[in-house]
């Protein structure tokens, strides 16, 4: 199969939040929206950034892991970083977090308010060497085009 139009995606995004603001309301569409375009993932969701750990926010897939440190997994190595992360297999990774043991290969993307972190977007997929550079780079742009979309609201959730 392949990656799905990022651009088109883009422009789904903008019309499906339309003028909402509120920000629980917008996150929820944004992870359903990616969720049920991108083909072999078997989990997508957001983790909100609450002091020094992420938290669990919207997503599609099986129960996730509630808190994760920053620095620990996929996740609190691109807080860690405040780079996205794709990893071809995280059974090779250093200190992967196996909220679901078929989890395979992952894609996280920091998410920035302004310049100030807020969170990460994570993609799980049971295959191994899942995403590819073209999936790294459309979700970075619609992670961008999401968090722009946010700003225009009071708060991030």
């Amino acid at each position: 199969m392949s990656d799905p139009d990022y651009k088109l995606l883009d422009s789904q995004l903008h019309v499906l939040l339309g003028d909402e603001s509120d920000p629980l309301a917008n996150a929820s569409n944004f992870v359903a929206l990616l969720f049920n375009a991108m083909h072999d993932v078997n989990w997508l969701g957001i983790y909100v950034l609450r002091g020094d750990e992420l938290v669990l926010g919207p997503f599609q897939g099986k129960p996730a892991c509630v808190r994760i440190r920053i620095g620990s997994g996929v996740c609190g190595t691109a807080v860690a970083t405040l780079k996205s992360q794709r990893v071809t297999d995280v059974h090779n990774f250093e200190g992967h977090i196996a909220c679901d043991p078929d989890s395979r290969s992952e894609l996280v993307v920091p998410l920035f308010n302004k310049n100030e972190l807020i969170g990460v977007l994570d993609i799980d997929s049971a295959s191994t060497d899942r995403f590819s550079e073209t999936d790294q780079s459309g979700v970075e742009k619609l992670c961008k085009s999401y968090c722009e979309i946010q700003q225009r609201g009071t708060r991030f959730i």
